[in-house]
């Protein structure tokens, strides 16, 4: 957030740009940039002859409105300036184009976060042709806010004073002059003075604001001009035209100048009124980003602009309350006042607030959903706390009635936002009055009938959640950003060894020890290879590992990351050294080494310096840290700011309600049962958990939670829960050793499957695997909408890459990335469970899948029959072709053969022709294409198929705790299936070695008739045209069953004789 009164500038350093296309007609370009931002252009220097050019020029622009520069553009154009010498300073949009790049507000950095990033040049359009790249920092700065108005008016006169004592110094210069030129210039010098006096003076607080605004949108224009003066170019505005040349430009500025001295200022009564500024909202919805420009709106200020702010919740419900908010209450009179507490009720609903002090200041906002309620009347008591006896042994007194307020249902007043907030009145409570019959209490309260659009109900006692219990409140939450950190370690120096712990030791050990180093950041440990240290003779002096250890760092980032080195025989730590994480270096792609540096080895107290090791140590941004399976991964932005694009959509999603729950909780006497059921929705670093409905077996949450979109090819996570946590929260049990939470079901939802702005309300099925088997927890009803307002963005989306530059680049190991992913789980996990309330370990892991890498006999059999399924196509054309080939249907196969006259006569015509049927296929299926959003597929997943002992299996963990004759009965089933794998894979590897075989004359026999049969169909092909050739292959292929035998054929035989090397395998 921005001050009040202060000032935003963003500044752009245009530092170099990279393989630009020549365009001047001599292999070389004239390149200079302009860059557009807020309405408002500055452009850089020309460098001549250079595709490599260098600028290293700092760009500011002027941020009217900080609040909106997230939904803001910059927009850097690249020009080969033609006439390099006579346009210079132009700053005009000549020239031939040679690229541009858009950055969006989002992705600024505050001052010393900035990084260089290197742009790839966009195309203008399809016919533009432009490569290369350009490298730019962004940032922006926070300026104070100016003095206040008292200082700048002691600041006014002073100048004005200055301004004074130098007019009457010029006047007494010039007195030798001519009376003629005494005249203008007086009057020239006195019409400003005088407009300075009178400001301060005349002008109110009210007008002194628009004002400054204006002279701080001047500041940049005067900026340029004084840099023109010092020999820098000029920068247009960006309402003017292409064609207006400079002078005529400069011209028209002083003329203004002049008019505007000459002109006398206006008196304070003529002054007008300055127009009122429109607000933000105002501005959002005509699309105005300032006075200089009409930016295009972002999806979420058109879904805002078209259904006002009531949007928020069209796709769910809108369930009336009624809202009760007690502020205070005061009673008349003084005397030895004790603390006040209000009681409601209405039908089977009572509520006791807080004892308040004195005064009964309670500020407290009560929602009863209304449909709960059986009374039609709300009654509003005060007590007053009874003094405690004086003696241990008195009876205490009872609480004393003040008196009471009732409401009719009736006439409630109704609310619904955007309606501003109803205002709290006075009541006297009837009831218990005074011995004189006066009253002697009030109460301040205000009851209305609203929906959960409410902004009182978030934070409202909520009749159908438990009131104000932690653990059944609705919350977003947001993942920790995560970060690699690489840590490459070189080599090390000067080290000196500890002292083996005793002489046997130093004896029975070998000459040179082995060193290794170890780093440590929070719990994540790595470590290096070993390297043996040697004698300086032999060169090994100093050990070398050049090692990348790579770390999952999580914002607030762990103070220090400690380096140790380590010796492998003795066990004893050679020395240790600490990285502050605020000093590493921070980088968003590999065209930019980071600084090495040498860190002191502190060892112990014999040894205060152990020595120094070379790292380089560095953030990476350029990768996005995956904290889910690649393959239902929600968000694959880089973990750089500025590497981030705009979004290309929103995605909204309604949690209507749940139905035919199972119950969860099962009473003792096992008669009756109950279900506190709660939602939990993960797309992106966002989490949304809805309200915990208690005790109901078709809850109704009725809320909606909207994400922005950046790649339409990702996956929304849904999953609902039983709570258990809040009733051993509320007994006050640990907080650390709190009962998990019950899973009930989860289902994932792919954008890419969506229409986009179209809304799908839909029941999904909630399946869940338990130890004792498989069952249907219920139905979970949604409603979801995609909204991307272009086409033309989202298909662009399909064609970049998923993943981010560097995961291509500099790839990860599929081992190492296993583990970073598993080291980030663990890290957003333990960051949700610290929140308020917290989201339990068990919850964040079953979104994110933590248990997918464990063997599953359910989910291999899954996976075996997906791949089946693959291949069933490729079955079935080749059981088509078996039909056609034995002339099972007659037509079909003279069919065939006029279609295979005709490929081998026309092949130009084989192409097309494929590409017209695969047409005609997709448009014939697009009619059984699927309507609704599909969840969980219990078939797929072979649920029904699934054995108790393999289930028991699947949620056995690491190590087992299963008895041993279980543990020995599942590995033997275990290797069953693997050595019917093994078979398999070794029947693959058979064939491919008789292929092998025919070439390394392993069977001399068989690789010399191979020989001769492809001299033979060498000669043959020589002599027989190509057509004729493939025509008697096809029609030989295609003969008639009485021509062929019911054996296999030579060549199959042949090839089935080859040797493999299975006969070598021990």
């Amino acid at each position: 957030m921005v001050a009040e009164g202060a000032r935003r500038r963003v500044v752009v350093e245009v530092c170099n740009a990279r393989n630009l296309m020549p365009k001047d007609g001599q292999g070389t370009a004239c390149a200079y940039a302009v860059v557009d931002f807020d309405g408002q252009r500055r452009r850089t220097a020309t460098r001549p002859r250079d595709l490599n050019p260098q600028w290293g020029e700092r760009l500011e622009f002027l941020v009217h409105d900080p609040d909106a520069m997230a939904s803001e553009t910059l927009e850097l154009n690249l020009y080969n300036d033609k006439k390099a010498t006579a346009a210079a300073g132009s700053g005009r949009r000549g020239g031939t184009f040679l690229g541009k790049v858009k950055v969006a507000g989002a992705s600024f950095t505050k001052a010393g976060d900035e990084a260089l990033v290197y742009y790839p040049l966009e195309k203008r359009s399809v016919f533009s042709q432009i490569k290369g790249e350009i490298g730019l920092k962004i940032w922006f700065v926070d300026d104070p806010p100016p003095p206040p108005p008292a200082a700048a008016e002691e600041k006014g006169a002073e100048a004005a004073a200055e301004d004074k004592k130098e007019a009457a110094a010029a006047a007494a210069a010039a007195e030798g002059k001519d009376d003629k030129d005494k005249a203008p210039d007086a009057a020239s010098a006195a019409a400003p003075a005088a407009a300075e006096e009178k400001k301060p003076e005349v002008a109110p607080a009210e007008e002194k604001k628009p004002a400054e605004a204006k002279a701080e949108e001047k500041k940049p224009e005067s900026a340029e001009k004084k840099d023109d003066k010092g020999g820098k170019k000029k920068s247009p505005e960006k309402g003017k035209k292409d064609g207006d040349k400079p002078k005529e430009e400069g011209k028209a500025k002083e003329e203004d100048k002049k008019d505007a001295a000459a002109a006398p200022p206006p008196s304070p009564s003529k002054l007008p009124p300055p127009p009122p500024s429109p607000s933000k909202k105002d501005l959002a919805i005509a699309g105005v980003a300032g006075d200089l420009e009409i930016r295009p709106q972002s999806a979420a200020e058109k879904s805002m602009a078209a259904s006002g702010a009531s949007a928020s919740y069209d796709l769910v419900d809108r369930v009336p309350y009624l809202f009760v908010r007690l502020l205070k209450a005061k009673r008349h009179g003084g005397g030895d006042a004790q603390p006040l507490y209000a009681q409601l009720s209405i039908g089977t609903h009572a509520v006791r607030t807080r004892a308040a002090t004195a005064a009964g200041e309670w500020d407290l906002v009560f929602a009863f959903h209304k449909d709960s309620l059986t009374d039609t009347s709300l009654e509003v008591t005060v007590h007053e706390e009874a003094k405690k006896p004086a003696k241990d042994g008195d009876p205490v007194p009872p609480d004393a009635n003040l008196g009471f307020v009732s409401f009719d249902l009736q006439d409630v007043p109704k609310r619904s936002p955007p309606d501003s907030a109803l205002a709290s009145q006075w009541y006297t409570l009837d009831g218990h009055g005074s011995e004189d019959g006066a009253a002697v209490c009030d109460v301040m309260l205000a009851v209305w009938v609203g929906t959960q659009v409410d902004e009182a109900f978030q934070e409202a006692w909520q009749s159908d959640s438990g009131g104000y219990l932690v653990h059944t409140r609705s919350k977003a939450y947001l993942s920790p950003k995560l970060w690699y950190l690489r840590l490459s370690v070189i080599q090390a120096q000067d080290l000196r060894l500890p002292s083996p712990p005793d002489a046997k030791a130093k004896q029975c050990g070998p000459v040179f020890p082995e060193l290794y180093v170890k780093a440590q950041l929070g719990a994540q440990v790595f470590k290096t290879g070993r390297v043996p240290l040697g004698s300086a003779a032999a060169g090994t002096a100093n050990p070398s590992w050049n090692e990348d250890l790579l770390f999952v760092a999580a914002e607030p980032f762990d103070p220090f990351l400690t380096v140790v080195v380590e010796d492998v025989f003795s066990g004893q730590t050679v020395g240790q050294a600490r990285v502050p994480l605020s000093t590493v270096h921070r980088r968003s792609d590999d065209r930019v080494e980071p600084p090495s540096r040498w860190l002191n080895l502190c060892g112990d107290e014999a040894r205060p310096y152990a020595g120094r090791v070379h790292v380089r140590v560095c953030l990476e941004g350029g990768y996005h840290v995956l904290d889910e399976a690649a393959n239902v991964a929600s968000d694959v932005r880089a973990a750089s700011k500025q590497l981030s694009k705009p979004p290309v959509g929103m995605l909204e999603v309604g949690v209507r309600g749940a139905a035919n729950l199972v119950p969860m909780k099962i009473a003792k006497d096992g008669a009756s049962g109950s279900t506190d059921a709660y939602v939990v929705l993960k797309y992106g670093p966002k989490w949304a958990r809805t309200r915990t409905i208690l005790d109901q077996f078709n809850p109704r949450w009725n809320e909606q939670y909207a994400w922005d979109v950046f790649d339409p090819c990702t996956v929304l996570t849904i999953a609902v829960f039983d709570n258990v946590r809040y009733k051993a929260a509320g007994d006050g049990g640990d907080p650390g050793k709190l009962p998990r939470d019950s899973r009930i079901g989860k289902l994932r939802i792919r954008l890419s499957t969506l229409d986009t702005n179209r809304v799908y309300a839909n029941t999904f099925a909630l399946t869940a695997v338990h130890p004792v088997g498989v069952r249907k927890m219920g139905e979970l009803e949604l409603a979801i909408r995609f909204t991307c307002p272009s086409w033309l963005t989202l298909m662009q989306a399909y064609g970049s890459p998923l993943l981010p530059r560097m995961h291509y680049v500099k790839p990860l190991g599929p081992a190492q990335q296993d583990v970073l992913r598993h080291t980030a789980m663990r890290i957003v996990s333990g960051r949700l469970a610290r929140s308020e309330p917290p989201l339990g370990p068990e919850v964040v892991q079953y979104l994110l899948d933590t248990d997918t890498h464990s063997w599953s006999m359910r989910r291999s059999k899954a996976n075996w029959f997906r791949v089946v399924g693959c291949l069933s196509h490729v079955a079935t054309a080749v059981r088509w072709a078996h039909r056609v080939r034995t002339w099972a249907h007659p037509p079909t196969t003279v069919l065939v053969h006029a279609l295979l006259v005709a490929v081998v006569l026309c092949p130009e015509m084989i192409l097309p022709t494929v590409c017209l049927y695969l047409f005609l296929v997709l448009l014939w299926r697009y009619r059984a294409r699927a309507r609704q959003p599909t969840g969980m597929d219990p078939r797929l997943s072979h649920v029904d198929s699934v054995s108790p002992d393999e289930l028991d299996e699947e949620f056995d963990g690491l190590p087992s705790a299963r008895p041993a004759d279980v543990v020995r009965m599942r590995y033997d089933r275990l290797r069953a299936v693997a050595g019917r794998a093994q078979t398999l894979l070794g029947d693959v590897a058979a064939q491919g070695e008789r292929v092998e075989a025919l070439l390394s004359w392993r069977d001399p026999r068989a690789t010399a008739v191979f020989s001769v049969v492809c001299l033979l169909a060498a000669l043959v092909l020589y002599a027989v045209p190509f057509k004729v050739l493939l025509l008697g292959m096809g029609f030989y292929y295609l003969r008639h069953p009485r021509f062929r035998g019911d054996m296999p054929s030579a060549g199959f035989n042949f090839f089935r004789r080859l040797p493999s090397l299975s006969d070598r395998i021990l």
